[in-house]
């Protein structure tokens, strides 16, 4: 299969990835539109000598992934819009303790049960951290099935390098899609894990806590933590563009919408209007850098998601006020077409 074109859907590329990338242990529990995930973890994991576990509840399933990463182990779980909120609290464990661990997220319509078509609107929780105290995620958003593989074996060594938890957040459209990639092998390294529980026979014992009480030691744990994301906005930005040097209006999408935004985009640039599109693929750290670089009086950006507003915001506090930021979405998991988009962006450009 490796390096070779193979047909599968994105929820199984993201767990063909992981196995291949290391990760020797899952756990989670059943919700769609991500089952194709814990599924393929299942038969896979006792092929390579790794532990699944279905747990009995999204919450289990997290502070188990909080003890094998603690143990030193690669560890990885998936849920859906609802079952990622669920495991708020043992995202902040995660952050506290600095355990580097894999969570997937193909976001649903919500709030509430919601439905399972695809949205966008976990952007908030997933950015901004929608668990307690000031911490962030490393946090990658693909747009096809070829970045659900690399992205997945990416997020693994970034957890490990920086000892943060990771977040691949898709959707119910890119989970559930097939199409054609070709699966490369894993090149990286798994370091060693000096800091992990493997026993303290021969050495001084490691502790891995989140609880603070001396004086001044948890300001000091937070200032430490804060550095680290910083060095996440110097080292890890990733971004993608189209046409945009020229572009008197810029779209901004990710994800999925950035799929349906790119047929729009390239259909109208051949028809010569200059209209273009830039592509958040870390959406922590946030390309502000990039995106305030295109800024100025001469263009203006409309921001395009599946929710009511969200990473809209993000672009306005990155443009800074040099230009218009117009937003354009549908939320509660309805699909934006990218006819309709076409016919947005071309009466904007005629205005």
């Amino acid at each position: 299969m490796k390096n070779k074109k193979t047909l599968m859907k994105g929820n199984e590329a993201i767990a063909a990835a992981a196995v291949e990338a290391g990760c020797r242990f899952y756990a989670g529990y059943p919700i769609t539109p991500q089952n194709e995930i814990p599924e393929y973890m299942s038969w896979r994991m006792p092929e390579v000598g790794g532990v699944f576990i279905q747990a009995e509840s999204e919450t289990a399933a997290i502070n188990m992934v909080y003890g094998a990463a603690a143990c030193g182990a690669r560890a990885m779980t998936s849920s859906s819009s609802p079952g990622i909120s669920l495991k708020q609290e043992g995202l902040s464990f995660l952050a506290g303790a600095e355990l580097p661990s894999v969570i997937v997220n193909m976001q649903r319509g919500g709030p509430g049960l919601g439905n399972i078509s695809a949205s966008q609107a976990d952007y908030f929780q997933a950015v901004k951290g929608g668990g307690h105290g000031d911490y962030k995620l490393l946090v990658y958003a693909p747009y096809n099935v070829q970045e659900l593989w690399d992205m997945t074996m990416l997020a693994f060594d970034k957890a490990d390098e920086y000892r943060i938890p990771v977040m691949i957040l898709g959707d119910a459209i890119i989970g559930q899609m097939m199409e054609p990639f070709t699966p490369a092998p894993y090149t990286g390294r798994i370091p060693e894990k000096p800091w992990a529980l493997t026993g303290c026979k021969d050495r001084g014992p490691n502790v891995i806590k989140t609880l603070f009480l001396g004086e001044g030691e948890l300001e000091q744990r937070n200032y430490m933590l804060q550095k680290k994301y910083g060095e996440l906005k110097e080292r890890e930005v990733r971004c993608d563009s189209f046409g945009t040097d020229d572009a008197e209006l810029v779209v901004v999408a990710f994800g999925i919408a950035a799929r349906i935004a790119f047929s729009a985009v390239k259909k109208l640039r051949d028809e010569g209007l200059k209209v273009g599109l830039f592509r958040p693929i870390t959406l922590f750290p946030f390309p502000e850098k990039e995106l305030q670089a295109l800024a100025g009086p001469a263009k203006r950006f409309i921001t395009i998601e599946l929710n009511a507003g969200q990473m809209v915001e993000d672009v306005r506090l990155a443009v800074n006020g040099k230009s218009e930021v117009l937003f354009y979405g549908k939320p509660g998991g309805s699909i934006i077409t990218p006819e309709e988009l076409q016919e947005k962006l071309t009466t904007l450009l005629s205005c």
